[in-house]
């Protein structure tokens, strides 16, 4: 007995002590970020036909929509081209911002707000990956994701070091960005804007709340306990969504894996067949009739597919396996990328598989762009190591707002 409830107070511990997966989340948070970015960027030709004010999918049809499913939008608050090109542009910056992690926890809202506003503006544009976007974009804003990787992290650096020097480095930056955002949300609440839907509204207000208490807690209480109880529940929140995160990949692989074994094309092992030869999936055309050509291959292939789907979520507990069947998918999705023309559903689904890389891959990866960044011509010398902060110290959170 005595034995089970150390093992429980050590798991208790390391959960609220500790950000797990720190590089993890990092990943997720670029390999999402750069997703929407991307898409946005691409569409920026055919906005107005996918999101505009006079699009095909028109205002009155959204307005309906919106009226049965309580879904929330920012685009259905005011009507007009103005207004239109700011949430888009906002929608672009905020991911560029997060991409980047600059002022991490604020931009992951800001991100939230522009992923769900176009797309729910437009419920019919997306090839599957929107839905992974979606829902991801609603668990970032639980998690600690800029704490390696990001300008947050070398903010936070600095501040130590002027710490370890008996500085103080006051935040402007971020009670102004507070100020601002809080203005924004009490003017769109006063207005009724966001009536209907009330999950959204509440959380933007929790996040908006506990930035301000942080950053109350860090600047005013001189006792160490209030910032160590912040930081166990941010903890929690970001080691449950890693979990929530987890879980949703998990799930996708298997229901897919299981509803592709009831297919009379999967079990026959000609399903991936078909789609190289659909006009719609066919970039490049000879690329498919290469892959095709051979009965072998693409028997192996569709066989392959749904082996490495359903088994997926029990190999968790076998490093080994996971890893191999994790390159797996991750190639798969990058040859999905290419040959069927979804490159946005793939990098959506490759940034979910992030959460399973082993961290010694990761810290790897991180040295050797350390290395090639460190080739730069700097303007300023080398950028500053960040590393994940240990248990109980979180820099900003004592002299400013939370990563």
């Amino acid at each position: 007995m005595n034995g089970a409830a150390l093992c429980v107070s050590r798991g208790v511990a390391r959960v609220t002590d500790t950000a797990l997966a720190p590089y993890q989340s990092a990943v997720i948070r670029i390999g999402f970020s750069a997703t929407w970015l991307l898409f946005l960027l691409r569409e920026l030709p055919h906005r107005q036909e996918l999101y505009g004010p006079d699009g095909p999918w028109s205002w009155n049809l959204a307005h309906q929509l919106v009226a049965d499913n309580n879904a929330f939008t920012a685009l259905l608050w005011f009507r007009g081209q103005f207004w239109f090109e700011t949430v888009y542009a906002l929608a672009a910056v905020s991911s560029l911002l997060l991409l980047l992690g600059w002022r991490t926890r604020a931009m992951s809202v800001l991100f939230l707000v522009g992923v769900l506003s176009l797309q729910n503006r437009s419920v019919f544009v997306g090839d599957g990956g929107d839905n992974v976007l979606h829902l991801m974009s609603i668990y970032l804003v639980f998690t600690r994701c800029g704490r390696v990787w990001s300008l947050d992290a070398r903010r936070a650096a600095r501040e130590r070091a002027a710490r370890a020097r008996g500085e103080r480095l006051p935040d402007r930056v971020g009670p102004a960005l507070w100020s601002v955002l809080g203005l924004a949300l009490a003017g769109i609440t006063a207005t009724g804007r966001s009536d209907g839907e009330w999950f959204v509204p509440m959380l933007l207000w929790a996040v908006w709340l506990g930035l301000g208490l942080y950053w109350l807690v860090g600047q005013h209480v001189e006792t160490a306990e209030p910032r160590v109880l912040l930081d166990a529940v941010a903890n929690i929140l970001h080691n449950g969504a890693l979990l929530v995160i987890a879980a949703e990949a998990c799930l996708i692989y298997a229901t897919a894996g299981w509803y592709k074994i009831q297919g009379s094309r999967w079990q026959d092992g000609t399903a991936v067949y078909y789609p190289l030869h659909l006009d719609y999936f066919s970039p490049w055309p000879a690329l498919g009739d290469l892959l095709s050509a051979s009965g072998v291959m693409v028997m192996l292939v569709t066989y392959g597919t749904v082996i490495v789907q359903v088994a997926f979520p029990f190999t968790l507990f076998n490093r080994r396996v996971k890893n191999v069947l994790l390159v797996a998918m991750m190639t798969e999705h990058a040859v999905i990328a290419v040959v069927l023309g979804l490159p946005f559903f793939s990098l959506a689904m490759i940034a979910t598989d992030a959460v399973f890389l082993p961290t010694s891959f990761l810290l790897r990866l991180g040295g050797l762009a350390a290395r090639a960044g460190a080739r730069l011509p700097w303007p300023q010398g080398r950028p500053e190591p960040a590393g994940p902060r240990g248990p109980g110290e979180d820099g900003p959170a004592r002299v400013g707002f939370p990563a």
